[in-house]
């Protein structure tokens, strides 16, 4: 085993190489604007030069002129669209701002013509002399500007439904021996995935097929549908391979039923690539968060009192917000709870998911003011997580499924050389460099959504399973083919996996770290149908209660049919049936999950379960990360060498892809705490570094050495898989254990990010 394969522990797969590697590193990989179209037109977007205002008219003369244009397309003349409702309040569509639909201007870089063309350069040079004469009124483009309202999520959203709370924390906090009160903020932040956000759509007749990177196939396929005012059965989505998505693409963006309408019109197909820049404004984003932290607490460390206060920028149209207090109130033992979460209506495009879409900004805000407390108290930021740790959540009294919190702060820890800090601040160094070491606390709900699948198995083992899943760069393929080769017993290299067409049996959206848990105990469940109808062919009495373990009857953790002592010979079954194949379809759904799972499955509506909204139980992942900062005293550069993560997620499907998805979970925590956000002209409200020049991500040279620990654990009470989930567990907290580190470097404690070095003081 090496570092990228790590050796599995109890309770984790074999760290198999990834199913796709190959194709991937040779190029055979297909992505949305690979695909190869007939006789295709090209689009280009022209965006909005205003964030507020109308349109007087448009000069469209000398791009017309352009050798190649086809057709520009505006609100004059754009396909007409039915309205779609907002996808976290139960429709499909990432904004309800619809492009083309008339003179009004939203927010900047809006949608406001589509230059059709024989070339991608006729369509560019043509977009580049279209002619706009706007009447533009101020914008308001953030927190204290004028002009925009605030008010308390709770009755705007209908997905925020509480603001949790417990306890009186007022007369708490008055009557605690240690106070502290502080405030955080972190700034926009924009996905910038490899792929671009390419669209392709091709009519057969009546018929509309899609090529375009998503995450929710289904629910594109049917929010496309919708728009169109057409019957979802007759649209397809078909995307084998994403180039990153980080949330970007889990809900339906304006561009595709605009350019869908465009190639029914002019019946051909059209494929758009919008330009790295454009990206900035058509598609979602993580929006820009306040806080307000009060805790209370005894002098031992017991925390007596929490109030967390949020607020979020939105857009005008859209009560668009994440509300990470339901996390962060039930964190740590505290008997008495407070929150509040507000939504501030700026000029500004929809925000959206966006990885740990409530954790990375709220979690910043506790940890932060987690270690402030512990510096109060004077104690080892350690010790007061495990002095307030808890397997009850404190707002509703349920147990935790499983919680390895303070086992993944001992094994990191240890890993990370903590105990040879020295608590005082300023008092590590290397020549010209301060040295800091900071902490943080991480942890992501384990949700699930109701998920199918179809299996079929050959005699000769030969093994195909089809379900429309998504293979976003995190290992899809690789453990769902795990997956089937171990509950059926035959070799990894006989399993053929495919995914991402809404042609195959639906499955749920690739957000919310619940893609392996969902999709694979679907598959589990079919492959232990296929094992139950081979086992009847030899056993045709009866199962008797050894063979029903094996065959899965009993939907065990995959470790305990995977170590079943009752192996299915699967040459004699086919011979006792009859045949040379046998196939099954099967639809799961998690425990928990509403009434109208399965017809919402079909019809690509998301009913995710898990987290805080279990019946009985709370179910979330835990971990630990540590960080070295070092900060050069004269010139204030900052550095960050080394970054140490202990996680704990249940069972393990493949620890090398776990340890990947963790590895760039860690870095990318990096990169908010010292690297990233979306500059905005206030005036304007426009992102002034909307590409990857000024837009700042961490390279090679930015992250020396990380390391991930895998905890194992085992929690049987989540789902067949036993599995937690990772994808975003890891970039939850690292911004926190960065300012943590360099308040421990420098005595100056930073709570607003990102971090630059003209915000340090030595």
């Amino acid at each position: 085993m090496t570092a990228a394969a790590p050796e599995p522990k109890t309770n984790m797969g074999q760290p198999v190489p990834r199913y796709d590697a190959a194709a991937k590193v040779t190029g055979r990989a297909t992505y949305a604007s690979d695909m190869p179209l007939d006789n295709p037109a090209h689009a280009f977007l022209v965006t909005s030069a205003i964030a507020r205002g109308r349109i007087d008219n448009f000069d469209l003369d000398d791009a017309k002129r352009v050798r190649g244009v086809i057709d520009i397309v505006t609100h004059e003349n754009a396909p007409k669209l039915k309205e779609s409702k907002l996808f976290s309040n139960g429709g499909y569509a990432g904004t309800t701002i619809q492009p083309l639909k008339s003179a009004d201007i939203a927010h900047d870089g809006q949608i406001i013509a589509v230059v059709i063309a024989e070339s991608y350069e006729a369509a560019r040079e043509a977009a580049n002399r279209v002619k706009v004469r706007y009447t533009a009124t101020t914008p308001s483009a953030t927190f204290d500007s004028p002009g925009t309202t605030t008010a308390a999520a709770k009755g705007q959203n209908a997905q925020f439904k509480e603001d949790p709370g417990v306890g009186d924390f007022a007369k708490a906090f008055g009557a605690a021996e240690v106070k502290l009160t502080a405030a955080y903020d972190t700034p926009t932040q924009h996905h910038n995935p490899m792929e671009l956000f390419s669209t392709s759509c091709v009519w057969m007749g009546d018929n509309l097929v899609i090529y375009e990177g998503s995450q929710f196939v289904y629910g594109l396929k049917n929010g496309v549908a919708e728009q169109l005012g057409i019957d979802a059965d007759k649209v397809r989505v078909v995307n084998p391979y994403v180039g990153g998505g980080f949330g970007s693409r889990g809900s339906m963006t304006p561009r595709t039923a605009i350019i869908a309408g465009i190639a029914k019109r002019l019946n051909r197909p059209i494929k758009l690539v919008p330009t790295r820049d454009q990206g900035f404004t058509i598609t979602t984003y993580r929006a820009e968060t306040r806080h307000e932290i009060k805790l209370g607490a005894n002098r031992d460390g017991k925390l007596l009192a929490l109030r967390h206060e949020g607020a979020e920028v939105s857009s005008r149209a859209d009560a668009y917000c994440v509300g990470g207090t339901k996390t962060t109130a039930r964190l740590y033992a505290c008997p008495n709870v407070a929150s509040l979460v507000s939504i501030v209506r700026a000029d500004r495009n929809t925000p959206g998911f966006m990885r740990s879409p409530p954790e990375v900004p709220y979690l910043f805000a506790l940890e932060s003011a987690m270690d402030e407390l512990a510096v109060k108290l004077n104690m080892d930021p350690i010790e007061l997580r495990r002095i307030n740790d808890t397997t009850v959540e404190p707002i509703g009294g349920k147990p935790y499924t499983s919680r390895s919190l303070m086992a993944c702060f001992d094994e990191a820890a240890k890993a990370f050389g903590w105990a040879q800090r020295s608590p005082q601040p300023k008092s590590m160094s290397d020549g010209d460099w301060l040295i800091g070491y900071g902490c943080a606390a991480t942890c992501y709900p384990t949700q699930m959504a109701p998920s199918a699948a179809r299996v079929r198995l050959q005699r000769d083992g030969r093994t195909r399973v089809e379900i429309a899943g998504h293979e976003i760069g995190t290992g899809a393929y690789t453990v769902i083919a795990q997956t089937a080769a171990e509950r059926l017993g035959v070799p990894l290299e006989k399993v053929a996996v495919f995914m991402g067409d809404s042609d195959l049996p639906p499955a749920p959206v690739a957000g919310g770290s619940n893609s392996t848990a969902s999709t694979c105990s679907a598959v589990m469940m079919v492959c232990d149908q296929i094992r139950q109808r081979l086992f009847k062919a030899v056993m045709p009495d009866s199962l008797t209660d050894k063979a029903k373990e094996t065959v899965g009857i009993s939907q065990a953790p995959a470790t305990q049919a995977a170590k079943s002592d009752r192996p299915l010979d699967i040459e004699k079954a086919f011979d006792a049936l009859g045949v040379g194949v046998v196939e099954e379809y099967g639809e799961w759904k998690p425990e928990g999950a509403p009434l109208d799972s399965f017809r919402a499955m079909h019809s690509g509506q998301v009913r995710l379960v898990g987290g805080h909204t279990m019946k009985d139980q709370i179910a979330y992942a835990f971990g630990a990360e540590f960080v070295e900062v070092r900060i050069n005293r004269f010139t204030h550069e900052i550095r960050c060498p080394r970054l140490v993560g202990a996680f704990a997620g249940g069972r393990i499907m493949n620890p090398r892809t776990a340890r990947s998805q963790l590895m760039g979970g860690l870095i990318w925590g990096m990169s908010s705490a010292l690297l990233e956000a979306t500059e905005i002209d206030e005036r304007n409200a426009r992102y002034v570094n909307d590409n990857l020049a000024d837009y700042l991500v961490p390279v090679n040279a930015d992250v020396p050495a990380v390391e991930v620990i895998l905890l194992s654990e085992q929690d049987d009470h989540i789902n067949p898989a036993g599995v937690k989930g990772l994808g975003e567990l890891a970039n939850v907290g690292t911004n926190a254990a960065i300012c943590n580190a360099i308040h421990h470097a420098t005595g100056q404690r930073i709570r607003k990010l990102p971090v630059r070095l003209e915000n340090i003081e030595v």
